[in-house]
């Protein structure tokens, strides 16, 4: 179930708590400190380390307590299961035990989240939990959350991880409305400045760009090239680049999937820079040399400063879609969709779409405002040369069922104008909150009390 494994990791976005972010590179943790040593130097450690112990990972269980909250085996083992769903390649041995731990890591934030929200009285409701659940089923399954506790049990996991999982977003977006964000400052002179280099910068190009980022020391560098050549190749196999950013980047757009929002090269490292430029669409490069570790960067998409693009259009759309019983022969689906085609083609107009579509034994899902750019690439030539009424091909298989998009509306993008105050302004807001809520976490974490089995 692709859309569904999609929302499974994308996290703060599915819940209204952040989009692109303004960030432009990543954090380096590796740098300078205060006294302008490295952060390692600064311990003064030893070139040669003898461990007192041995540390064999492979014998580590993945389950914690924190604040005597206990992270069971079970807990880790079905959210890896949602991010091997989202991932929809076959992950290897190696890759899984690191997966595991990073899910370790991510289970223990949203806990300390969970926990910092009940102290403060800021916990969230059974009920928001099961509004937010169920508003996932129905963009998913149609009116059925039965069909989605189903999915989530065959693939490993369980309705009560997912659950988990949205009352962490939940949480921390309580946390952060209450603690951080009436904090958060930015002046009109900052957003006049961003204005006047946005005018200044109109029609280059910008480059909307994820990245994955690990911190890396001389010693372990070729250990974490590796390890980013593996997740390229998992990239390339299908998986999602969202579900991975937000797993194994240490930058701080992580918790947006790894999205650097549109930029201009000038305001990224060199490196990034140089194979940004060379890039097309859907492309990935890396591993990339910046300042403290390495990067794989995946060009989202391009566009031009202040100039209105065709794909910037805003469709309304119906999706009339039919699946397949189990066990339903090639040929036997083959003439369903044939006979479904011819009759989507009959459909007089979107007013009629809804009662063809149930003579069709078709259901239909409508949305409004969707942007051509945000359609997979193959649709968007076909929608934005499509009328009013018009349908597309039939697209899909046997698995997720055949569909067709109709055009029920179209608002096209005004020329390039430079975009309003307040929404600059907003931008701004929110790039500064998500910084303050990273370190917000820190905190958390420095004062958590954590025990490992």
């Amino acid at each position: 179930m692709q859309r569904l494994t999609a929302f499974l990791l994308a996290g703060s976005a599915l819940l209204g708590l952040g989009g692109a972010s303004l960030v432009t590179a990543q954090e380096q943790p590796q740098e300078q400190g205060r006294t302008g040593q490295s952060s390692t130097n600064a311990f003064g450690l030893p070139d040669e380390v003898a461990l007192l112990r041995a540390n064999d990972p492979n014998l580590r269980v993945a389950n914690a307590k924190v604040n005597g909250e206990i992270i069971t085996g079970t807990d880790v083992d079905q959210r890896v299961a949602l991010v091997v769903a989202a991932s929809q390649t076959q992950v290897q041995p190696d890759e899984l035990a690191r997966l595991r731990q990073q899910v370790l890591r991510n289970l223990i934030d949203e806990t300390l989240q969970i926990q910092a929200a009940r102290r403060q009285e800021l916990p969230v409701t059974r009920e928001r939990i099961e509004q937010t659940y169920n508003r996932v089923a129905v963009q998913n399954f149609g009116q059925n959350p039965a069909a989605m506790d189903e999915y989530l049990r065959s693939i490993g996991s369980s309705p009560n991880s997912l659950k988990r999982q949205i009352e962490g977003e939940l949480a921390w977006q309580a946390i952060v409305g209450r603690n951080v964000s009436p904090f958060v400052n930015v002046s009109a002179e900052e957003v006049n400045d961003v204005l006047q280099r946005l005018e200044a910068a109109r029609g280059t190009e910008e480059y909307r760009l994820g990245e994955i980022y690990l911190a890396a020391t001389p010693e372990n560098a070729v250990q974490v090239q590796q390890q980013l050549r593996q997740i390229m190749e998992q990239l390339r196999q299908g998986g999602s680049f969202v579900a991975y950013a937000r797993q194994y980047s240490q930058a701080s757009t992580a918790v947006v999937g790894g999205d650097l929002g549109f930029v201009r090269l000038p305001q990224l490292p060199a490196a990034l820079a140089d194979a940004a430029r060379a890039m097309q669409p859907g492309q990935l490069a890396g591993p990339i040399a910046v300042p403290g570790g390495y990067s794989v960067l995946y060009l989202i998409d391009k566009r031009q400063v202040l100039t209105a693009d065709p794909r910037d259009a805003v469709l309304a759309l119906k999706q009339i879609s039919i699946t397949f019983q189990p066990g339903m022969t090639q040929q036997q689906a083959q003439g369903r969709v044939q006979a479904f085609a011819e009759g989507v083609q009959r459909i007089r107009g979107c007013g009629d779409a809804e009662q063809a579509a149930a003579a069709l034994g078709a259901t239909v899902v409508s949305n409004d405002e969707v942007r051509a750019r945000d359609l997979p690439e193959q649709l968007q030539p076909v929608l934005l040369g499509m009328q009013i009424g018009q349908v597309t091909p039939p697209f899909g298989n046997l698995e997720d069922g055949v569909r067709v998009l109709m055009l029920c509306g179209r608002d096209d993008p005004e020329t390039g104008s430079t975009p309003d105050f307040n929404a600059v302004m907003a931008r701004l807001e929110e790039d500064r909150i998500n910084k303050r809520a990273q370190r917000y976490l820190r905190d958390l974490r420095n004062d958590a009390f954590i025990e490992y089995n």
